[in-house]
């Protein structure tokens, strides 16, 4: 691939990502705090070049002040969360084309856990940054948006190529596995996927990213047919313990 995808764990749960092209050249999606951040980028080559941003929520922007100031990257964001985002240097809306560290993204509408909520899709290096409207087996609480706007979001992300890497805001795949499980208890694939997981946690390792196509085999949300589906176990996940 052009360019490579790291996670960076912060905050409690939280990733951010760190693209790396071949050239050096470095970019993150979210950081919710600077100190990680900044260490992965020191130990990269100590030049942060774009902060890309899904949406305004604190423990995805929390870092961009101090990131800013460390290495004077461009922050990029939607345009429609301009009010609600740190100061853009590149406001985009969906449907726009950016280059990203040298290579073309995708800006994709991802509304449906915040109004505003964007994507970018890295076609050429089979990239996906989602934010929180796709976790691994699971998806976005619907704070802001409906059903139907989540479904529209998550059937966008559904015909992306299935080796894309899915690469999510949050460390949420143990909780969401359960859940899932009490969807599709006789989906094989899910089954294979939760006991992945439960290996992956139980060495310490992220379970992210994970792929476009695995998801379609195993998330419960992305596999609903319909948008009374979705809103029905979205309801059940929030009601979940």
């Amino acid at each position: 691939m052009p360019v490579t995808v790291t996670p960076v764990p912060c905050l409690s749960d939280n990733y951010a990502w760190l693209l790396r092209a071949p050239d050096g050249r470095l970019a993150v999606c979210d950081p919710g705090e600077a100190a990680p951040i900044a260490a992965a980028v020191d130990a990269a080559g100590g030049k942060l070049d774009l902060i890309l941003l899904t949406h305004h929520h604190g423990d995805h922007v929390g870092g961009v002040a101090e990131l800013v100031a460390r290495y004077g990257a461009k922050v990029v964001g939607a345009a429609a969360d301009a009010h609600r985002l740190p100061p853009l240097d590149v406001a985009v809306a969906p449907g726009q084309a950016i280059d990203v560290v040298g290579v073309p993204v995708q800006v994709l509408a991802s509304d449906g856990h915040t109004r505003g909520h964007i994507a970018f899709h890295f076609p050429d290096c089979a990239i996906l940054l989602c934010g929180d409207t796709l976790f691994s087996l699971g998806c976005g609480r619907l704070l802001e948006g409906t059903p139907d706007e989540m479904f529209e979001s998550l059937h966008r992300l559904s015909v992306l190529p299935p080796e894309t890497l899915v690469c999510c805001g949050h460390e949420y795949s143990e909780s969401n596995a359960r859940f899932a499980l009490t969807v599709e208890p006789g989906n094989a694939s899910l089954r294979a996927r939760a006991d992945e997981i439960a290996r992956q946690r139980a060495e310490g390792k992220p379970t992210v990213p994970t792929t476009i196509g695995e998801e379609n085999a195993a998330n419960p949300f992305m596999r609903a047919k319909d948008v009374a589906t979705l809103a029905r176990i979205r309801a059940a996940k929030d009601n979940f313990r």
